[in-house]
């Protein structure tokens, strides 16, 4: 792998920008050999395996025109959705999928900096953006994560889009709290659970899966930007059809 990494670490020392899709990970056999234990230690295997492969499949052709920004996809894992099954299927996730307009969409954003409290102008930015997606047909609903009743009322009370759901990590509660559950259930915002760590990716794990692919890669000089988790869902039969990771990655020059 000696070369394929070589060429890799050469157009990642040229590029700006990395844009990384895994593509349908029900397409990867290997990884149903194995039962990642935590939704971080998946990613970071899909982001190894994606960049593995990428890497062994670098053309010639590319090595001459060394972009600017690097598209890093795996053909034979991506699954395109049929028009017949757009009707039947709940997609969760984006564009790249071949539809017109995401079901739902939720938003975590990036953890504040130590010592400051998550607040509605530090959310405002992020909620903007999606009601703009919403006012163009793109999403059809936008939830939160992880807010508390507090900060959920003053969303509220703000957005032209309410907040159709808020996601409650199992590990913050046992029991959802009363006055989020009063609140919720007065305006039909859906409670829902999960398991997610406050950051699914840090810069330190992201430059860690990179070098590990990627040796020859100046790892410090690259960080993650956002990170976008899909699925597709048949909703009469209640299977996964699909799901996977997009990711968009910067590299930051030392001035």
């Amino acid at each position: 792998m000696g070369s394929e990494s070589g060429h890799a670490g050469i157009l990642l020392g040229r590029a700006g920008a990395l844009n990384l899709q895994t593509g349908n990970l029900l397409n990867w056999g290997r990884l149903r050999k194995k039962c990642p234990a935590t939704p971080s230690e998946e990613l970071r295997d899909c982001i190894q395996k994606t960049l593995n492969e990428w890497s062994s499949k670098i053309s010639p052709e590319l090595m001459k025109e060394m972009p600017e920004v690097l598209e890093c996809t795996l053909a034979q894992a991506m699954d395109k959705i049929t028009s017949e099954e757009r009707e039947e299927l709940k997609v969760s996730a984006c564009s790249a999928l071949g539809v017109e307009q995401l079901d739902s969409v939720t938003i975590v954003p990036p953890p504040a900096e130590d010592g400051i409290a998550l607040s509605l102008e530090y959310l405002q930015p992020y909620w903007a953006e999606l009601e703009n997606l919403v006012q163009n047909k793109k999403i059809v609903a936008i939830g939160t994560s992880d807010l508390d009743k507090v900060l959920l009322e003053q969303l509220f009370l703000w957005a032209q889009v309410k907040p159709s759901s808020n996601q409650v990590n199992l590990a913050s509660c046992c029991v959802m709290p009363p006055d989020l559950t009063a609140f919720a259930k007065e305006f039909d915002i859906q409670l829902l659970t999960h398991n997610d760590p406050k950051e699914l990716l840090c810069e330190a794990s992201f430059q860690e899966t990179l070098h590990e692919s990627i040796p020859d890669c100046q790892v410090h000089e690259w960080t993650p930007l956002w990170l976008l988790r899909y699925s597709v869902i048949v909703k009469s039969r209640g299977i996964i059809k699909s799901k996977g990771y997009i990711l968009q990655a910067k590299r930051i020059l030392a001035s």
